[in-house]
């Protein structure tokens, strides 16, 4: 069974900074790409960034670029997002993603 589980949410003051992890399980991690997503409360989804399997390539939202960071670990099946420079506007439930699967999400809210 495929399963995602991301951690590292929270409620942070804008300026801050945050590292989402998203746990894998049940597939083969080192050889899929994968993807954060989020969606604020009314909206949509958004797609955020995306990472090749080994690493090498990175992919960024123009609403995040130079303030978050993607990568991976795959030793330990795992991916980040390191969010930092958080801003209001990033107040949102994120998810990651592999293919149709995404785990249940961790909540980031942005607030002074």
């Amino acid at each position: 069974e495929v399963q995602l589980v991301e951690s590292g949410g929270g409620l942070v003051q804008p300026g801050g900074s945050l590292r989402l992890s998203c746990a894998a399980s049940g597939f083969s991690f080192g050889t899929s790409s994968m993807t954060w997503v989020r969606q604020a409360p009314g909206k949509g989804r958004e797609w955020v960034s995306s990472i090749n399997a080994f690493g090498t390539m990175t992919w960024y939202a123009d609403s995040v670029k130079g303030r978050f960071t993607i990568s991976r670990d795959n030793a330990k099946n795992t991916l980040y997002l390191q969010l930092n420079s958080l801003k209001t506007e990033d107040t949102a439930m994120y998810y990651c993603e592999s293919g149709d699967t995404r785990g249940q999400g961790t909540q980031v809210t942005v607030s002074s």
